[in-house]
């Protein structure tokens, strides 16, 4: 089924790639610029298939998830959403996951080097009374995100109205030439757009009509460098065992009055006595660099590049930058390059 979909794309011009994780991924249309402008001018279209979907059912499924993460779900209703951060019980990151409330499920998206991690911890937490069930959805549907200012316009040409101006995260299902389509508010960046998850079956021709509405094919290397240059954190790069939800600026994830939850007493304490000594930022760069070099004020150590991307205006790279250094506008030396701290939209300031 996903097959059929990645013929389409290649006769598009797709080249692709396999991840560490195994999943093929299509890297780029040859058409890198074009797929820039139109996240800035029109809509573009991201293959999120390889990310990982997972579902979460029976009676119980919302106080679970709200004691196995950052956010609020209790208050969740269906047609509702909100990302959350999955933390190691010392409120080390694992990763940073959407969810989708329906009237009987809950749909956490995640990342794609994560999935299993978290189904085999999601699936350690249920104890013989918890009424939650697990299905891993990842190789029976599939994702896109649909990326810039035009994003609306088109998604209303396939009748997913009523979603323009609504809360991120706020989702509905549409059916659409026989395909039944959830559709998102939010498309996992800054930029505006909406994320649709679908059947595998359906995959080939809801990409075919969505092109054939105006989307612009965006391979996953363009992704990369809009990830990086508007601040999402990721897994193995922002989101490891050495950083916390609070350094990496996902303060839209953390509910602080919510009781408690797997990670919830660093989280706190670090919150409440200011203890957050490193903050992610971006960083505009004079030259190329390997993500793990050293940011250095003068002789001291101040922080780490994690991401490096080269972008149409020059090079630009994620780092974690001690609190007490600074933060925006902030001269730093990253190894034989000069830097910039800056601030990206993802992050909360």
């Amino acid at each position: 089924m996903i097959q059929e979909l990645h013929d389409i794309q290649a006769g598009a011009g797709a080249t692709f790639a396999e991840l560490t994780t195994k999943e093929i991924v299509p890297v780029s249309f040859g058409n890198d610029a074009e797929a820039i402008a139109a996240t800035k001018q029109g809509a573009a279209l991201y293959d999120r298939t390889h990310w990982g979907r997972i579902q979460i059912s029976d009676s119980d499924r919302l106080r679970f998830l709200h004691n196995q993460s950052t956010n609020n779900f209790n208050i969740l209703k269906p047609g509702q959403g909100c990302d959350t951060v999955f933390v190691t019980s010392t409120a080390r990151t694992i990763d940073l996951a959407t969810a989708y409330a329906t009237e009987d499920a809950v749909l956490l998206l995640v990342s794609a080097n994560r999935r299993h991690q978290l189904l085999e911890l999601l699936d350690r937490y249920i104890f013989p009374m918890d009424r939650v069930e697990l299905t891993d959805l990842t190789d029976t549907t599939v994702a896109f995100s649909c990326l810039g200012p035009q994003s609306t316009q088109l998604l209303e040409k396939i009748g997913a109205t009523e979603l323009d101006n609504q809360p991120y995260a706020t989702h509905k299902l549409i059916n659409f030439a026989g395909i039944d389509v959830r559709v998102a508010v939010g498309s996992g960046l800054a930029t505006p757009g909406y994320t649709l998850i679908a059947q595998a079956g359906d995959a080939a021709n809801l990409w075919k009509e969505l092109v054939k509405a105006g989307a612009v094919p965006m391979g996953d290397r363009v992704w990369e460098q809009l990830r990086i240059e508007q601040g999402r954190p990721a897994p193995d790069f922002e989101l490891t065992d050495d950083y916390n939800p609070l350094e990496a600026r996902l303060l839209h994830t953390l509910t602080y009055d919510k009781g408690c939850y797997i990670g919830q007493e660093t989280i706190a304490r670090l919150n409440t006595y200011k203890g957050v000594k490193q903050q992610l930022w971006g960083v505009h760069l004079s030259g190329a660099v390997e993500p793990g070099t050293a940011v250095t004020i003068g002789e001291e150590k101040v922080g780490k590049l994690t991401s490096f991307t080269e972008t149409e205006s020059g090079f630009f790279g994620l780092a974690y930058i001690r609190t007490k250094a600074g933060g925006e506008g902030l001269k730093v030396q990253v190894g034989s390059v000069s830097g910039e701290v800056v601030n990206v939209p993802f992050l909360s300031s």
